[in-house]
């Protein structure tokens, strides 16, 4: 009998899974006889018994089969598997010096150092394999553990599968349980559509809903992503539960508490915001572009009765205006300005600027309002104090734990582990700004999580509770949850109270409610333990990030018990390992779990789909075809001429190699860099040009998903080869079309984040209505009612003056003499809608945003910047790439962007409506 080696693995883990059987591409040696992916939900608390997968060798002679995993970085593991011919092999988790002797081993052997590397922002990859004799089976299993967070007003659960081939037996079970009920439940993403859209079946009860997802061998090479190799997709379920109680919901069971406290019955707080900006030489280039253009949104997202400032810093520290000021109308439009003359120069004086804010706010104090500063920064200071301890200290002796701190980190040049000790130092948070295409959206969406706080300086407190959880909190936030656990000293007592003690516009409020623990638990035997395995989470979750600014004895002690909690509940944490025996001889194999700041960058991406693309195949930015010229793993090319693109959306002709490195791949992914309009400084191998540039990464990296914070309407014009376009800021409801003459109307809904809509509703007369959304489209003709689903064969519907013709991912919809096609549109993991109007009456004064008729403009030649007359004013405009999604094909066309306001001469609030 072989000896047994061991392999460890060092893992954490965001609620997105996805599982691959690897060598499943060698179809006809490897078969998958089941996958399973089971996720239970209760209060919250997601434990996936992940992937079972029972895999089969199915050559007469032994072959290393291997399993992926994608792992939540805000997971913790608890359990690994593999069972071989009946015999099982259990991980098991052990202090993470115990098991160096592993690692120094695997080591010297010259073998992987790490099972488990980043994938992107959120994710981290988990992947083993082993041996397996001609005709054996093996399965393995993971098992991870996470509170889901509530941010903006839900929770996500986002479940990947890509087993890489048709399996005859694939079952998805996610149950979520919640003991107030479940406000709204929703199923999206790429396996919901079409064909599969019949594989998922949701059932809702009052405190329960389950979703299942049984996809057929056929089904599963049916969705747009898939094929002969099966699925390769995902569900996104997202949901919110009832919050009648505003005291929160309280849970007991078994020794243990658990406290949800999300009030919303509370009016908001006007709040005191100073954003602190660096604008040093580093932020060169994209980064001040996307931060301009991020501050500008968040500027128009400001209450009038909260109060602002802006200060940029490079080696000087300069002050748009010394005192906060009133979120006014000219206020506003003045601070814009100000924003757009932003200029990237100098050294990085973070510690004079920061006090600069403290200042500010401290010199303005508002009775029964919320002061917050906000720092983005990309660098370390290099000028100025740069002692970061002396910095650190500095900054919260200013504060004085009067107001949080919220540290934006741009890019993987900045020291993260600076900005997330001086942050948790002054109550607040450290978030990483990928330096990506969609930064600019980065940055508006931490401003949404802060935009409405709702009470301040909150105490929770629970007489008879011991080992509790953190109990004091600076601020909350609509949308957001605050959650607290802990044991519960007496098991005997028959009640449990719990007290919340905040301020609420300056006025002391609190919240008491009691229990009776001895109420039947709605929580279902298998999932007993559950609360246990909560409380031990979060307790080990805020051991560690105290870990960052503890010292000395108290630091050892904390982490000795975070230690001690993670082997207890064998969680694998940055302080512990997981070891797994293999039954072969003298195989090691280990992981660590990479830490923030040793995450490898992925290079931004701008427009490009992520494709993979063998050598010497062509591939395509959209409208122009490139090809890959060289085998190296990355592959530096640069464009010969360029066809007048905007230099921060290159579209470009021809390339040639400038550089490439190491061994041979055959596969691709095109990740262009940012445009560099007078950089010297060097990413990674390579010197980085003048002109724009692409590099071919192999596909082991992902490309960037592209996002976009605002949805970009193109107009038809006469007379000029270049339509115009315009920009309307997400999330919004808009009237998109109306005719009051033959009473039709046409609304939309967008969200957060996503292109396009996710709901449009048309009205015709008093008794036609149609809802059209991602996943269904509803005709309500008086008290008739039709509902279809997208990908269904071609569907007509004709009633008096309407007609419906329903194809694969468009209707057709012609009501009156109006006629608008709405096309239903995927990118990456986000499914939209879009209207065209086709056909619209003469002498016919339409209105709504799509309402504007074929205009014409004038271009004004000898201005430094490109301007149009437009309406008999002088518009000031730039070229830009917009994908056309009007047509199903969505092509790239360049356009005129200019402001809603000179097209229609009237305000963006004219058009939004409160119901579709």
């Amino acid at each position: 009998m072989m000896d047994r080696a061991a392999l460890q693995v060092i893992l954490l883990g965001m609620f997105l899974m996805s599982a691959t059987s690897d060598p499943v591409k060698k179809k006809k040696n490897v078969d998958i006889y089941s996958f399973y992916i089971n996720s239970t939900v209760t209060s919250r608390y997601a434990t996936t018994t992940v992937i079972t997968s029972r895999v089969a060798n199915t050559l007469n002679e032994s072959q290393e089969i291997q399993f992926e995993v994608k792992i939540p970085k805000n997971a913790f593991i608890s359990k690994f598997r593999m069972t071989i011919e009946g015999k099982t092999y259990d991980g098991v988790v052990k202090e993470k010096e115990a098991a160096q002797q592993q690692y120094n081993q695997a080591v010297s052997r010259g073998q992987s150092a790490g099972l488990v590397k980043s994938v992107g922002r959120t994710l981290e990859d988990f992947k083993t394999s082993v041996t397996v004799s001609a005709f054996s089976k093996v399965t393995f299993e993971l098992t991870y553990e996470e509170l889901l967070k509530r941010r903006l007003g839900k929770y996500e659960l986002l479940i990947n599968a890509q087993p890489m081939q048709p399996v005859a037996d694939l079952k998805i079970d996610v149950h979520i349980q919640e003991k107030p009920g479940i406000s709204f439940l929703e199923v999206k993403g790429d396996l919901s559509i079409g064909d599969l859209a019949n594989a998922i079946k949701t059932t809702r009860a009052d405190k329960d809903a389950w979703v299942t997802f049984y996809p057929t061998q056929d089904q599963q090479t049916k969705c747009k992503s898939c094929g002969e190799n099966g699925l390769n997709g995902d569900l996104l379920i997202t949901y919110d539960v009832e919050r009648q109680n505003p005291k929160g919901e309280i849970m007991v069971s078994k020794g243990y508490f658990v406290h949800y406290f999300a009030p919303s019955d509370v009016p908001r707080i006007s709040k005191n915001v100073v954003f602190i900006i660096d604008r040093s030489g580093s932020m060169h280039g994209r980064k001040i572009k996307q931060t301009r253009l991020a501050l500008l949104k968040i500027l128009s997202d400001l209450d009038e009765d909260d109060h602002f400032g802006l200060i940029t810093f490079d080696s000087e520290v300069s002050l748009w205006k010394r005192e906060l000021l009133k979120a006014t109308e000219a206020n506003l439009e003045n601070a814009k300005s100000f924003v757009k003359e932003i200029r990237d120069r100098g050294a990085t004086d973070i510690n004079a600027a920061v006090l600069a804010g403290v200042d500010m706010i401290n010199r303005h104090p508002r009775e029964g309002t919320a002061s917050i500063l906000i720092l983005l920064t990309d660098g370390d200071p290099t000028t100025g104090e740069t002692n970061k301890e002396k910095i650190m200290s500095n900054v919260k002796e200013a504060i004085g734990t009067k107001f949080p701190l919220y540290c934006l980190g741009f890019g993987y040049d900045v020291n993260f582990d600076f900005l997330t000790k001086m942050s948790l130092e002054n109550s607040g948070v450290a978030r990483r700004i990928y330096e990506d295409s969609d930064a600019d959206l980065q940055l508006q969406g931490f401003y949404e999580e802060v935009a409405v706080p709702l009470l301040t300086d909150i105490q929770l407190k629970y007489p008879g509770g011991t080992n509790l959880t953190k109990t004091s909190f600076s601020l909350y936030f609509n949308g957001s949850e605050i959650v607290v656990s802990g044991q519960i000293t007496d098991n005997s007592v028959e009640s449990f109270t719990t007290e919340v003690i905040a301020v609420s516009k300056g006025n002391n409020v609190t919240y008491q409610d009691t229990i009776m623990t001895k109420d039947p638990s709605d929580v279902p035997p298998e999932n007993e333990d559950f609360m246990q395995r909560l409380w031990a989470y979060l307790t080990v979750k805020q051991l560690l990030e105290r870990q960052v600014l503890l010292k000395g004895q108290e630091k050892e002690e904390e982490k000795k018990e975070a230690i001690k909690l993670s082997l207890k509940y064998q969680f694998v944490t940055p302080l512990t390992s997981m070891v797994v025996t293999k039954p072969q001889e003298g195989e090691v194999e280990v992981a660590d779990k990479p830490k923030e700041e040793e995450e490898s960058p992925i290079l931004p991406a701008t427009g490009f789909s992520q494709q993979h693309h063998s050598v010497g195949a062509p591939f395509y930015h959209p409208g122009v075809q490139y090809s890959v010229l060289s085998a190296a793993p990355s592959v530096l090319i640069q464009p010969r001429y360029d066809i007048g693109a905007p230099p921060d959306h290159p579209v470009l002709h021809e390339y040639r190699v400038l550089s490439d490195t190491a061994a041979s791949k055959s596969s691709f992914v095109p990740v262009p860099l940012p445009v560099a309009e007078e950089e010297t400084d060097t990413l990674g191998l390579y010197q980085r040009p003048t002109r724009p540039e692409i590099v071919l990464v192999p596909v082991t990296m992902s490309a960037p998903t592209v996002h976009r914070g605002s949805n970009r309407f193109l107009l038809p014009v006469v007379g000029q080869s270049k339509p115009l376009c315009f920009e309307v800021p997400l999330p919004h409801k808009l009237r998109l079309l109306q005719d009051s003459a033959s009473e039709f109307s046409m609304n939309g809904e967008s969200l957060t984040g996503q292109n396009g809509f996710n709901q449009i509703d048309l009205h015709y007369k008093t008794n036609h209505h149609l809802t059209i959304k991602t996943t269904s489209i509803r005709y309500r003709d008086g008290q008739n009612q039709v509902e279809f689903l997208w990908g269904q064969e071609l569907t007509q519907n004709n009633t008096e003056g309407v007609s419906l013709i329903l194809r694969s991912n468009e209707i057709d919809v012609t009501m009156g003499n109006i006629h608008i096609v709405i096309l239903l549109h995927k990118e990456n993991w986000n499914m939209f809608l879009w209207p065209a109007v086709r056909t619209r009456p003469k002498d016919v004064s339409l209105t709504g945003v799509l309402g504007e008729p074929d205009i014409s403009y004038d271009e004004i030649q000898g201005t430094q910047t490109p301007t149009l007359k437009l309406k008999d004013q002088e518009v000031k405009t730039s070229l830009v790439m917009v994908k056309d999604y009007r047509l199903a094909s969505a092509p790239v066309v360049g356009c005129w962007l200019v402001p809603f306001q000179a097209l229609t001469q009237r305000e963006l609030s004219d058009f939004t409506v409160t119901q579709l």
